[in-house]
């Protein structure tokens, strides 16, 4: 009998770890698992993530829908905690809003139900203390500027951060008469460009 008697398959007394199985490159389960570990650990991912780089990497979509249920299975794929775990990240370190957050998770391939619930676990109460906060930081740099085009910037921005044009007027409206600005106009439909401000699609 070959091996190790301890359940060694090598056969190495000294337990050495056995060496990449030949053939291994050619066999797409074990590629397709080697990409999506590979991939997992830079950063998490989505379903649809994973399954757009097997795609890319030519693994037959039979093999690549076994392994990614497999991987589903054991929750190294699960794309609600995903989810939720952008919306709060994102929220907190871009300012994004609702809106910004759903299209994001959209393009990453969340399903709409998924995206829906994790974009309501923000508190609307949180999302206007951060439109506040976005205000209050971009403000003195607008100071100078005519009030009408300070409010159209800010209001800007805010709508490009996925924040409702409601939302938006009226937190920019407030920190502009906490200055004593005199705001009676709405903003019109096109808001001065930021640079600093991200696209929402």
């Amino acid at each position: 009998m070959t091996g190790d008697p301890n359940g060694d398959p090598t056969g190495d007394p000294d337990g050495a770890a056995p060496s990449r199985p030949v053939g291994r490159e050619r066999d797409p389960e074990a590629r397709a698992r080697d990409i999506c570990l590979r991939l997992l650990t830079g950063s998490p991912r989505t379903r649809a993530q994973l399954a757009d780089a097997l795609r890319r990497k030519e693994i037959p979509d039979d093999v690549a829908e076994r392994v990614l249920s497999r991987f589903t299975d054991v929750g190294l794929i699960d794309d609600e905690a995903f989810a939720q775990a952008w919306v709060q990240s994102r929220h907190a370190g871009r300012g994004l809003a609702k809106r910004a957050l759903a299209a994001e998770l959209r393009r990453r391939g969340v399903a709409d139900e998924t995206v829906s619930d994790a974009v309501e676990s923000l508190d609307p109460g949180r999302e206007e203390e951060t439109a506040r906060a976005l205000v209050a930081r971009r403000l003195p740099a607008t100071r100078g500027v005519d009030p009408a085009k300070r409010m159209r910037r800010l209001v800007g921005m805010l709508a490009r951060k996925g924040y409702p044009p409601g939302l938006a007027y009226r937190v920019v409206k407030d920190a502009l008469a906490a200055e004593g600005a005199d705001i009676d106009d709405q903003p019109d439909d096109q808001p001065d460009g930021d640079p600093d401000d991200i696209p929402l699609d």
